[in-house]
């Protein structure tokens, strides 16, 4: 089967497409055809060797969730799966592939209006805001910033804050374009990159949700209302400067907080039901999947350029 390498460390063109063995089923798995893959903020840092302290090397294939119809079944699973379409979370990796293998337990079946390419582009995002919000302790009433909100998971949690009842939802982007299209989807007042514009935004917040991190981290703490809580759950920009607990002290009578959130601390079972949640909502309409591209599993090079550039809105999906 074709799938996608990252060869070398570093820009995209470290990525190539190679033949490797078709997968087979081990005990509680099933194998997938793959009909769309989603590009994801961590494929990126991992292609580039961000993550290679973590134990990522030359020769992994990224992608780490997938849509399709289910092929084959392992020991203890139910046959009845062959033939279903399905969406998975195939771990940190293993998802840019024509066929892919994925635990039982973390495959949910697609209700039916729900696109393959549009399932990948709710199913990690949606769980990533869902639990960073909850993670920040939002309750109904909070003023809501999202920075770094044009991408999948800042446009899933623009749209769950807005439909939870934040009092506001603020979001940083780069153009007034992308900020129409956020206000189309929840948002309430547009700022720039670095937090400033929007003339009736609120002065400050309840929560901020950080998408971002990088070398702006710590003066979004100005930002925060007293008792207000701020969450990383991505470092697209890269990781916040070394001192930053120093900017976080300087505030202590705000009683301000910073947290950081993964969703690999979140249990299989509870992941799964946000995300059967979010599927049935996006296939009413209720949710919107934004897919900003579909390419070719052989243009993943391209994918990532467009990441690299920053002009991505939504998700990019691949499509064996």
């Amino acid at each position: 089967m074709k799938a996608v390498q990252i060869r070398t460390f570093g820009g995209p063109e470290g990525l190539a497409l190679v033949d490797l063995p078709t997968p087979v089923p081990t005990e509680g798995e099933v194998v997938i055809a793959v009909e769309a893959v989603g590009v994801a903020g961590v494929d990126v840092l991992i292609r580039r060797g961000a993550l290679a302290a973590y134990g990522f090397e030359e020769g992994f294939v990224p992608g780490s969730e997938v849509a399709g119809t289910v092929t084959a079944v392992g020991q203890g699973v139910d046959a009845s799966w062959v033939g279903r379409r399905v969406w998975a979370f195939t771990g940190t990796g293993g998802g840019y592939v024509e066929q892919a293998c994925a635990p039982l337990e973390q495959v949910l079946p697609l209700p039916p209006g729900l696109s393959p390419a549009h399932a990948v582009a709710v199913g990690s995002p949606g769980a990533v805001a869902h639990f960073g919000l909850a993670h920040a302790h939002f309750a109904p009433g909070d003023a809501v910033l999202v920075r770094g909100a044009a991408g999948s998971i800042g446009i899933m949690a623009v749209q769950l804050a807005a439909r939870k009842g934040a009092s506001a939802v603020a979001v940083t982007t780069s153009s007034a374009e992308r900020g129409e299209r956020l206000r189309r989807l929840g948002a309430t007042d547009v700022l720039d990159r670095s937090g400033h514009g929007g003339a009736d935004a609120p002065a400050g917040y309840d929560v901020i949700l950080d998408v971002v991190a990088g070398d702006d981290l710590p003066s979004f703490f100005d930002r925060l209302n007293p008792h207000g809580r701020m969450v990383a759950v991505g470092v697209v920009g890269g990781q916040p400067p070394a001192d930053f607990g120093t900017a976080l002290m300087a505030r202590f009578q705000k009683s301000i907080s910073f947290a950081t959130f993964s969703a690999d601390t979140v249990g299989a079972a509870d992941l799964q039901a946000v995300r059967r949640e979010h599927f049935t909502a996006a296939a009413r309409g209720e949710l919107t999947a934004v897919v900003h591209d579909v390419l070719s599993l052989d243009q993943a090079v391209l994918a990532h350029h467009k990441m690299d550039a920053g002009e991505v809105f939504g998700r990019i999906v691949l499509t064996p």
